[in-house]
């Protein structure tokens, strides 16, 4: 019998915990990238004028999905076929009602979130370049409402794994969460989000990891910014191991790295010629990734359906893929 490295038993194996954001993606060239505020790549927090700025200037049409780091993690997981939720806050509008309906649709269950007539839901302008990488510029709006009091309300008994992106380090309710999963016994898992979001945090994150989490999930740019460049990822993947249970590092076309105390493997990525957008392939690299450890997987294997879902997503524009898709990834993992 497969043992889990993430203990079963409890309603849902999994809830997502981040800004549950409706994903507005549009193709563009580097040169617009140029003529709007900050780096190509990361993400950037505006306002909504900001943003309905960016979206008039737009050269090309713009395409709606859900989205959100966690929320992409958390719909790929319900594909999956995986009990899950999702805990944020939504606006009580046409985006929040389609965000909440998109998820319940496959099976996955809305009684995390919260609502709020205060703003709207919040949404992410996901610019992608010819070359397949995505800059996105993000109106978090209602999200940032949720408070420590909607926290408390929740039975985080009801979950195995709390996973959280690591944008909730802006939410005043971030640590109301890390207490209510640590005492109702959950494990915990964080995704470091982006350079960004490190370098804001880089102070407080070594304690911080190393006294909440179980599971950390950083790509090779979020590793650097935390530990310094001149560093290897072996020595990077070492550093967070001694932080926690199980480290990852991902590497985009040259795979992934992870780690669970002595075991250590360098799993390679399913290369894709010619990829249409990097949308949520982090994201759903730990879908797959989660998915073996809920299945109860090795560390090597879950890595590899990490591999799977993210190679499959970046041949699509934004996080959606086709049922046949679907199919296919479920054929290879299940």
């Amino acid at each position: 019998m497969k043992t889990s490295l993430i203990p079963s038993g409890r309603k849902y194996r999994c809830l997502g915990v981040g800004s549950p954001l409706v994903d507005l993606l549009s193709q563009v060239t580097d040169s617009f990238i140029d003529t709007i505020p900050g780096e190509k790549g990361g993400m950037v927090m505006v306002d909504a004028a900001e943003q309905n700025s960016m979206i008039d200037a737009l050269p090309g049409e713009v395409s709606t999905a859900p989205g959100g780091s966690a929320g992409n993690t958390v719909f790929a997981l319900a594909r999956l076929g995986i009990s899950c939720a999702m805990l944020g806050k939504l606006g009580e509008d046409d985006f929040g009602r389609f965000y909440r309906r998109s998820l319940t649709e496959l099976g996955g269950s809305e009684h995390a979130f919260f609502k709020t007539q205060a703003a709207p839901t919040g949404s992410c302008l996901s610019l992608i370049t010819p070359d397949g990488e995505r800059t996105m510029r993000s109106n978090l709006a209602a999200s940032l409402l949720l408070a420590p009091e909607d926290v408390e309300t929740l039975d985080f008994s009801e979950f195995d794994l709390v996973y959280i992106e690591g944008y909730m380090l802006f939410n005043p309710a971030f640590r109301t969460i890390l207490k209510c999963a640590g005492e109702a016994g959950c494990m915990i898992g964080f995704d470091l989000a982006s350079f960004e979001v490190v370098r804001a945090f880089r102070e407080e994150l070594p304690l911080l990891l190393a006294e909440n989490i179980d599971i950390i999930v950083a790509n090779e740019e979020e590793a650097t910014e935390l530990f310094g460049k001149g560093r290897s990822c072996d020595e990077m993947l070492d550093e967070l191991s001694r932080r926690c249970r199980i480290a990852v590092i991902k590497r985009g076309k040259r795979g992934a790295l992870v780690q669970c105390g002595a075991e250590k493997y360098r799993v390679p990525a399913e290369l894709v010629e010619n990829p249409l957008d990097t949308t949520a392939a982090g994201d759903l690299w730990a879908a797959g990734f989660l998915y073996g450890l809920f299945s109860g997987h090795s560390l090597e294997e879950a890595a590899r359906f990490g591999a799977v879902t993210s190679g499959e997503v970046v041949k699509v524009i934004g996080s959606e893929m086709s049922s046949d898709t679907w199919e296919y990834i479920k054929s290879r993992i299940q």
